[in-house]
């Protein structure tokens, strides 16, 4: 979420960088009629698309009901409703202008016979920080990158276009994936100014996926990519009752992504249902020789992870309770004592577990390894960006002489405390290496080890907070990002329900490359569960 909240508790949540019938749609969406935050019932969106699925999308088409071109006509149409007009959302950064192109020639492959998979024709978003070689524009939300247009995709991005899949447009982010000051405000950039979270409009959407999650809970598109370094798939996804995916380091690749951390970052799903996610997570997986740490997937990576969907999958199988969750005055912690009583009774044993305690002691190492990384991934990618900024030094001058439109709430502490620090060969970097992500490795491996468990689970974050452009993000609250962050392992959060019309999130993480398996559980919570709730849009509690 954000520096200041590291800065007091040592966290660093929230550091960024993703054919079935009618009925079966209602029972993947798990959906629920929404009520305001004193609990009455909230005016129906009557969006013909809402919460639709992939694969009812997918029917829709087969039946002729719909076209891919039509689809997208219907998403960018509620895009210019929900999110430039009504509410204003604003976590859609730019719409892409070759959408209805893509989706033409989808439909044509269609109609001649060529399916490409489950995501032939579906309207995706992406994360401002994702190179696409297009009309679209790459900025990270920053000033400084106005006008940089990629000269090629991004891995993830070219498996997104041979899926089948119309990239509909850009979202907003935090800027700089919310890695420039000790006080900022997540979801705000300099470019796309702020975004806001759709079940109550004056609480933040959280993390610097902000966009992506804003605008797939507000159903702007089918599903999103969003990045991240820690906290910010998993962080927007919970405030924004959705489901999101932060893989394994290594499973998605990260070339053509504007980065902040060479072992932590990575793309992943937002969605709002676990096998929607599963299918976009298939899509993206895959060895990119520019990214050397994706030949860790070998072997390891699938392309169709829904065949671990299993409604009773929690029967038999083992998971760590976080116990730090179990006590305090967050509104989540009663609901995540309900989760617990599901997980019982769908079979589950649980036991009580402690990693959160002893990863915060990691804190300071994780931030200083950030610091080192971020100058130095940041420097390679503008070194061949066409932008006038080539170095992270001229991103720090260029915001400096335009301090009024690229500083106006907060500063660059981080950018410019990065910018200080020497290369990857510092002792001081690679002690610190050691300290975050070995140590995170050992606390987390010796957890599952010992109490031989399936996933270890906890609350993902508390409910959002009320955006503060003066002020920044307000901490507070239980949190599950960090370990698996730092340890670069797999995080899965679910909907877990709602705290005075706000979303909670339940975690569920495991071992490297072990997707799948969570992926068991978590469907298998979601299906007993059902918390998803559509937003609605509610007005600030007070005003």
């Amino acid at each position: 979420m954000n520096r200041r909240l590291f800065l007091r508790n040592g966290s660093l949540a929230g550091f960024a960088l993703t054919a079935l019938g009618t009925t079966a749609c209602t029972t993947e969406a798990n959906t629920k009629p929404a009520t305001g935050p004193t609990g009455e019932a909230a005016a129906p969106d009557s969006f013909e698309l809402n919460e639709a699925t992939i694969s009812g999308l997918q029917e829709k088409m087969a039946n002729g009901q719909h076209t891919a071109r039509s689809l997208t006509e219907l998403y960018l149409k509620r895009i210019e409703a929900i999110d430039k007009a009504g509410p204003k959302l604003n976590s859609v950064i730019e719409v892409n202008p070759d959408a209805l192109t893509i989706a033409d020639a989808l439909d044509k492959e269609r109609k001649a016979g060529k399916l490409r998979g489950p995501l032939h024709g579906i309207p995706v978003l992406i994360k401002d920080n994702i190179d696409t070689g297009d009309k679209q524009q790459t900025t990270a939300g920053s000033l400084a990158l106005i006008g940089h247009k990629a000269t090629q995709d991004a891995f993830i991005v070219k498996q997104l276009r041979a899926a089948g899949a119309v990239l509909l447009g850009k979202t907003n982010l935090s800027e700089w994936a919310n890695f420039r000051s000790t006080r900022s405000t997540s979801g705000w950039s300099s470019r796309g100014g702020q975004t806001k979270n759709p079940y109550i409009l004056d609480r933040t959407p959280s993390g610097s996926s902000a966009g992506s999650g804003s605008a797939v809970s507000a159903n702007l598109c089918a599903v999103a990519i969003g990045t991240e370094t820690d906290g910010s798939i998993v962080s927007p996804s919970s405030c924004c009752g959705l489901v999101g995916i932060k893989p394994t380091v290594g499973l998605l690749s990260r070339s053509g992504i504007i980065p902040i951390s060479a072992t932590q970052d990575t793309a992943g799903p937002m969605a709002r249902n676990v096998r929607d996610a599963a299918i976009l997570l298939g899509a993206l997986t895959g060895q990119d020789p520019t990214d050397a740490v994706t030949k860790e997937s070998a072997g390891k990576n699938q392309p169709d992870y829904t065949k671990f969907l299993d409604a009773n999958g929690l029967k038999g199988k083992r998971i760590g309770i976080e116990k730090r969750h179990l006590e305090g005055v967050s509104g989540a912690i009663p609901l995540f004592k309900q989760a617990v009583e599901l997980l019982k009774a769908q079979g589950a044993t649980v036991v009580e577990v402690e990693v959160d305690k002893p990863c915060d002691a990691l804190g300071e190492a994780e931030y200083d390894v950030l610091l080192y990384e971020f100058k130095d991934g940041v420097n390679k990618y503008l070194a061949t960006a066409n932008t006038p900024v080539k170095t992270l030094a001229d991103v720090i001058a260029f915001n400096t002489q335009n301090k009024p439109k690229a500083m106006p709430f907060f500063q660059q502490e981080i950018l410019e405390s990065s910018q200080k620090l020497e290369g990857l060969s510092s002792p001081k970097y690679q002690a610190a290496l050691r300290k975050s992500h070995l140590g995170a490795r050992q606390i987390l491996d010796a957890a599952i080890s010992t109490n031989k468990l399936d996933a270890i689970v906890g609350i993902t974050t508390g409910p959002a907070r009320v955006i503060d452009l003066i002020n920044g993000d307000a901490g507070g609250g239980p949190g599950s990002s960090s370990p698996a962050a730092m340890a670069g392992y797999p995080h899965i959060t679910v909907p877990m329900g709602v705290v005075n019309g706000l979303p909670v999130g339940l975690s569920f993480v495991s071992g490297a490359y072990t997707e799948g398996p969570l992926l068991t559980v978590a469907y298998a919570y979601e299906q007993a569960s059902k918390k998803r709730v559509a937003p609605q849009f509610q007005p600030p509690f007070v005003g």
